[in-house]
């Protein structure tokens, strides 16, 4: 049934007249509980069932939405995500614009403009596309293009098709770009777009008109045919995690994939994900780098320096005096935190949730609800402000530098990095632009960073480091990068001088092991009834923190993989009953 309850989430059993045309992965109309629903055709009943079978009424579309090998992939998500079958194959293709599937010669979506950036030939690591075999790669700075497009020609070569993966779409980024100017009329840009176009595109990819497919991460589901490479660009990027029911993360999809589709799958990125280094420890993926001397030769110079008042120091201060291009990275936006009500002179916290209120373009903010910065206590607007964050930095900067700085801003084009401009943002204006080449790029505030709540908070600020410092070239190139920080003996500052982020991210997976979250485990956020933890314990669970909740309990739940599928038909059976009423697969903790 497409209806996307757990407790519905079990297959049911019609007759299906074979002159209807339908099939595997066709959208039909049967009869439910007095009603007439959609339904998908997952494939031939195994079991005549008891009482009288119903018949399916009509078929919806002449499109065969999944065939039995991506229906294997589907249920994979079902299970690993705990979410109906139903959800995961509507999230598996964009929603359906009936007009499109009678279209006989419906023109293919506009051509994305990209730069010159025709890639060198390389050879390509025979077991890079070894089938069925995932592998962690490690470029060079400025190389993924590359080696992306090469792993590519080579799939090619052997008659296969190729999904090449990147976190974000606007700007298109450089891997993808390299990617598309390659493969021209053979390759699409399955990036965004209103609906009859992308729905358009996706008919063409599920009839064979494209060998290679660019996409984001819905593009993971892609009907490529005979699929040969996953590319998977920036794996540790949190653009990569669905934020909608079933709530998967595309590296662990297209890995699962890779597996049961027998194509290869590589991960790339400077530094992994802790589950990748976890895999990589246990086999089940490999790893492929250059080896450490040329590692090293290529990584770029980093210094540290403590930090001084608004995010900015005396060592900043002389080096952007002499630089020509620069690109300065703060956790934070707008010019300040509000600390103090000058009116009571209570702290300052939001009237309406008691959160922070943060000053951006001059305006008192909530941070959290974005409601009008008022004060809880009296409801005044004026506060002491502790200034720092990217306008106040990108206003000093304008005084200290001798060439213009530029606002990455949260609206409107994106700013890149380049010659002649000191490039000002937080961890979203690092994107994949290139081999860019800068006189300096500063992290000028990674403390405030690792300080950060959240199980992922230190493995991506870790990456997004690591990317921004390739910006200023290898050691030997004359650019550096300055790390304003009070703890330069701390692993991911260590990490970053030494270019090495493996040693970090193993103690990482020992830190959240002794946490009760190994990499590898299931985690949920579940909500139900108020006896739910011990519900969930009972399950299988080995971890279970729990809440009350505004309705009952809520729950976070950590399930080893060899219990997953137990934990899963129970889940669905307290769904059933009424003890569970949602599941929230890897929550963004």
């Amino acid at each position: 049934m497409a209806v996307p309850k757990l407790a519905l989430d079990r297959p049911f059993t019609y007759l299906l007249d074979e002159e209807q045309g339908a099939g595997t992965g066709s959208l039909v109309a049967v009869p439910f509980h007095g009603r007439t629903v959609n339904g998908w055709v997952l494939g031939r009943g195994t079991e005549m069932p008891a009482g009288k079978l119903l018949r399916v009424r009509s078929v919806r579309s002449p499109v065969r939405f999944f065939d039995a090998a991506m229906l294997s992939l589907l249920r994979w998500v079902s299970h690993r995500y705990i979410a109906a079958l139903a959800t995961v194959i509507e999230r598996s293709h964009p929603p359906r614009v009936a007009g499109e599937e009678d279209a006989t010669s419906a023109p293919v979506a506009g051509p994305v403009t990209v730069p010159s950036l025709r890639a060198v030939a390389e050879p390509v690591e025979p077991f890079l596309l070894e089938p069925g075999v995932s592998t962690w790669q490690r470029p060079l700075p400025g190389e993924e293009g590359a080696s992306c497009t090469a792993a590519v020609r080579a799939c090619l070569e052997l008659g296969r098709g190729a999904i090449v993966l990147v976190p974000e779409a606007d700007p298109v980024p450089w891997t993808a770009s390299a990617v598309l100017e390659e493969f021209a009329d053979r390759s699409v840009a399955f990036l965004g777009g209103e609906p009859r176009t992308r729905y358009r595109t996706w008919l063409e990819i599920l009839a064979g008109r494209y060998d290679v497919v660019v996409t984001t991460r819905p593009g993971v589901f892609a009907p490529v045919p005979n699929l040969g490479l996953i590319w998977v660009s920036r794996e540790v990027h949190p653009g990569h995690r669905e934020d909608r029911a079933p709530y998967y993360h595309v590296g662990e999809v297209a890995v699962a994939r890779a597996r049961i589709h027998r194509a290869a799958c590589v991960l790339s990125s400077f530094a992994p994900s802790v589950d990748t280094v976890a895999q990589i420890h246990d086999g089940s993926v490999r790893e492929s780098r250059p080896d450490r001397t040329t590692e090293r030769a290529n990584a770029p110079l980093v210094e540290t320096t403590p930090p001084e008042g608004e995010d900015r120091s005396a060592r900043l201060g002389a080096l952007l005096k002499s630089v020509r291009s620069a690109a300065l990275i703060v956790s934070r936006r707008g010019y300040g935190v509000a600390r103090v009500c000058r009116t009571c002179g209570e702290p300052a916290a939001c009237a309406a949730c008691r959160g922070p209120i943060v000053v951006r373009r001059g305006i008192p903010r909530c941070g959290v609800c974005a409601a009008s910065g008022r004060c809880a206590n009296c409801g005044s607007e004026a506060f002491g402000v502790e200034r720092g964050g990217t306008e106040r930095v990108a206003e000093w900067a304008a005084r200290v530098s001798g060439v213009p700085v530029r606002l990455s801003a949260d609206a409107g084009p994106p700013a890149a990095p380049g010659p002649g401009t000191v490039l000002v943002g937080t961890a979203s204006a690092v994107k994949d632009v290139g081999p860019v080449r800068l006189d300096l790029v500063a992290i000028l505030d990674p403390d405030r960073a690792l300080r950060r709540a959240g199980v992922h908070a230190a493995e991506q600020a870790l990456a997004t480091w690591m990317e921004a410092a390739a910006w200023s070239g290898p050691r030997s190139g004359g650019g550096r990068v300055l790390v304003q920080t009070r703890r330069a003996g701390h692993p991911a500052i260590q990490a970053l001088v030494r270019w090495d982020p493996l040693p970090y991210l193993r103690s990482e997976a020992i830190r959240r092991t002794e946490a009760g979250f190994a990499p590898g485990h299931g985690v949920y956020r579940i909500s139900g009834s108020s006896n739910l933890p011990d519900l969930l314990r009972a399950a299988g669970a080995v971890t279970v923190l729990s809440t009350t909740a505004e309705r009952g309990t809520l729950c976070l739940v950590a399930v080893p993989p060899e219990r997953l599928e137990g934990f899963r038909r129970e889940v669905l059976r307290l769904a059933a009953d009424g003890s569970v009423d949602r599941v929230e697969a890897e929550p963004q903790l």
